[in-house]
């Protein structure tokens, strides 16, 4: 079962890794207008704010990596990082977007379920 937690908790590393890449750097472009659905006006007047954000779940997944590098012995701090993973899901679907609570919040909730049972 450790091995699927770890599985499960390395996609949503990876996943937060690449809202980072949306986020700090293809926000302006195409993939990210197409991603968020931006206008070109809005995504300029926003970029450092998106910056700011991508930064953060860039923060999510290296806590989550550095969890998994730490093995077993790093399960406290793989629950504490999707702890705040689910709470900026549900945070993200009360303030922004709903389907940020589906993208976000519920892989972090089943990898958590998936390390707790592990």
């Amino acid at each position: 079962m450790s091995t699927v937690a770890n599985i499960a908790v390395a996609l949503v590393a990876l996943l937060h890794l690449y809202f980072l890449v949306l986020e700090m750097f293809l926000w302006d472009k195409p993939r990210g207008l197409r991603t968020f659905g931006l206008t070109p006006e809005f995504a300029a007047a926003s970029k450092s704010l998106a910056a700011n954000q991508g930064l953060y779940n860039g923060f999510l997944g290296a806590g989550l990596v550095w969890g998994l590098v730490l093995g077993a012995n790093g399960n406290s701090i793989k629950i504490f990082f999707l702890a705040c993973v689910i709470v900026a899901g549900i945070f993200g679907a009360i303030t922004a977007n709903r389907k940020i609570l589906w993208a976000q919040g519920l892989p972090g909730a089943v990898a958590l379920a998936l390390v707790l049972l592990s």
